[in-house]
């Protein structure tokens, strides 16, 4: 049995990510908005910052409620600015307010998950990286998807961040071929 990616580290929560959660493909629409709101919220950070606050994130942001959040005004932005429990940027909050807003115009019409997995025809892409320093930043598909994204209205969607929630939700399979985690993703595929 190989190694598993070396990105996670010893943290046990970091651990317990990589080995239940990462690349495995995800199909409901509010978890996969919610993997793009806190990878927005990532920028400039690293992601076990975030995964650190995901849940004190969830209460914060209504469960990730596209229906609640899109309502939000300045209230609700000054009280997520004055909460220790996530990440307090104006910026990243206000986004978010608008995502849910673009976010419930794509549901009307197909459906997130659709929406994102349409990229692949529903099929995940499976890479076979074997050293970390062959994983991309970003790739065709990711500034393709950020750019419709934009279109569509998002902010803090740019393809590295489009990336990284297409490696979190499996939609491609970035474990390394050395981890035992690519073999077990690939066969949720």
């Amino acid at each position: 049995m190989g190694e598993r990616c070396g990105w996670c580290g010893t943290d046990p929560l970091y651990v317990a990510y990589h080995d239940t959660e990462w690349g495995v493909p995800e199909r409901d629409p509010r978890a996969l908005w919610e993997k793009l709101v806190l990878d927005g919220f990532q920028a400039g950070l690293s992601w076990i910052t975030i995964l650190r606050k995901r849940d004190h994130f969830r209460a914060a942001f209504a469960g990730f409620d596209p229906q609640v959040i899109a309502g939000w005004g300045e209230a609700e932005v000054a009280r997520l600015l004055a909460d220790p429990g996530i990440v307090r940027h104006r910026g990243k909050i206000e986004a978010t307010i608008g995502n849910a807003q673009a976010y419930l115009t794509i549901a009307e019409g197909q459906g997130f998950d659709q929406f994102l997995w349409r990229y692949v025809d529903g099929v995940p892409v499976q890479n076979r990286f074997a050293t970390m320093s062959e994983v991309p930043a970003e790739t065709p598909l990711s500034r393709r998807i950020s750019k419709d994204l934009k279109i569509a209205g998002f902010r803090f969607c740019g393809p590295t961040i489009v990336y990284a929630v297409l490696q979190a939700t499996g939609v491609v399979n970035d474990h390394l071929v050395g981890c035992p985690r690519h073999s077990e993703v690939a066969g949720l595929g």
